[in-house]
């Protein structure tokens, strides 16, 4: 972890990964925690657990996730990430690399964009023919009361070499996203990618929510609501 000189910012380097074990199971062979992100092993998986407030404005924070072949790996939050204003833009990137075979299930704790904050979330999946994953990501618009900063998020999937997804929101002129064909009187947005497995065949919409399937093994959900109960609740529909 290194923090500059010029701003509080910290840029931190965060990786997992989990291997196949010689009895069948998974193990980690690589947890490494840095500055804010402070990983934690678990029963269940792996817990991101905030070291720090944020992220805050200037800090540039990443987490590599690698799943190797007949592996398993959940990645949980033990809670909600607030981003919050300071010098300059936050960024927080996930890189995911899954084998053949592996699995990833990626589901932390919603983000809350702060009144000010200027934060940009990005996420590099790259998946193996056979591989499986369950994305998830939820993000409030700000705490009760407030409006919130500036947020964008984007998802890059590649499987087996070709693109699967390329997913972007820019939530940065309420004038824009606050119009019915983005997100309205929304306080909450959110999405959930599934590749691999039994997934949904057919599109379908409903108040609030999208069930989309992709051009591959693939379905993005998508869905919008008044609050963080409401998103969860429309996300789990398949």
């Amino acid at each position: 972890m290194t923090r500059t000189a010029s701003t509080r910012g910290y840029t931190a380097r965060a990786a997992v990964t989990a291997e196949r074990s010689p009895s069948g199971g998974t193990r980690l062979t690589r947890l490494r925690s840095d500055g804010p992100l402070a990983l934690r092993a678990t029963p269940g998986g792996v817990h991101l657990v905030g070291a720090a407030a944020g992220p805050l404005g200037g800090d540039d924070l990443e987490l590599e996730l690698i799943v190797r072949a007949g592996a398993r790996l959940a990645l949980r939050s033990a809670a909600t990430s607030l981003a919050l204003p300071g010098d300059g833009p936050s960024r927080m990137t996930v890189r995911a690399d899954v084998d053949a075979g592996g699995h990833l299930d990626y589901a932390p704790e919603p983000t809350v964009a702060a009144a000010r904050c200027d934060h940009r979330a990005t996420a590099h999946i790259t998946l193996a023919h056979g591989a499986t994953l369950r994305w998830r990501e939820e993000l409030i618009l700000g705490r009760h009361g407030e409006e919130p900063g500036r947020h964008s998020s984007r998802m890059d999937v590649t499987l087996g070499g070709a693109p699967l997804l390329r997913h972007e929101l820019c939530l940065d002129d309420p004038h824009i996203y606050r119009g019915r064909a983005v997100l309205g009187d929304a306080r909450a947005v959110g999405s959930v990618l599934l590749v691999g497995g039994d997934l949904p065949r057919s599109a379908r919409t409903g108040e609030g929510l999208a069930v989309m399937p992709l051009a591959g093994p693939g379905v993005l959900i998508t869905a919008t609501a008044p609050d963080s109960a409401v998103l969860r609740r429309r996300l789990a529909v398949v």
